[in-house]
């Protein structure tokens, strides 16, 4: 799979933590055609989180031809790293009864996110959860501390 070039040290462990969860990772499954805006995807009933590597390039303007633009990388890195751990929340938030997680820290949302949040209420219909999905997905290390808490 393509997106596993763009993770980090710690999204490879994320991914063994879903993967002991009973989780899978796939790659520009169907779900990715939706829309070029979704880089990511949990399908509960499959439990199976897709990455859409190819949005995230199409986003990033990232093609084979241009693959020495270091800064088209980078950026489509951390779409799919932020897509992988948007959803593997959604996954601690299944190991938790489907409910969100309780945290001790107060966390609060970056306002840039606000219209990914609404495009993701399009699908999921569920505030809370991707709320916070958004707020943790910029902080690896908490999320596979999450994952390991709920999951384990």
């Amino acid at each position: 799979m393509e997106f596993l070039e763009y993770l980090d040290r710690t999204e490879i462990e994320i991914i063994k933590i879903i993967e002991e969860a009973g989780y899978k990772t796939e790659e520009n499954a169907s779900m990715c055609l939706i829309s070029d805006d979704y880089v990511g995807f949990l399908d509960k009933r499959k439990k199976v989180i897709i990455i859409c590597t190819n949005n995230a390039k199409k986003r990033e303007g990232y093609t084979f031809l241009r693959k020495r633009d270091e800064k088209a990388y980078e950026r489509t890195a951390q779409h799919i790293k932020k897509a992988l751990r948007h959803e593997a929340v959604h996954v601690a938030q299944e190991c938790n009864d489907g409910k969100i997680l309780n945290m001790k820290t107060k966390l609060s949302m970056n306002s840039a996110k606000i219209k990914a949040l609404n495009g993701s209420l399009k699908i999921s219909g569920e505030e809370e959860k991707e709320r916070q999905a958004y707020i943790l997905e910029d902080k690896p290390r908490l999320v596979e501390k999450e994952l390991k808490k709920y999951c384990l």
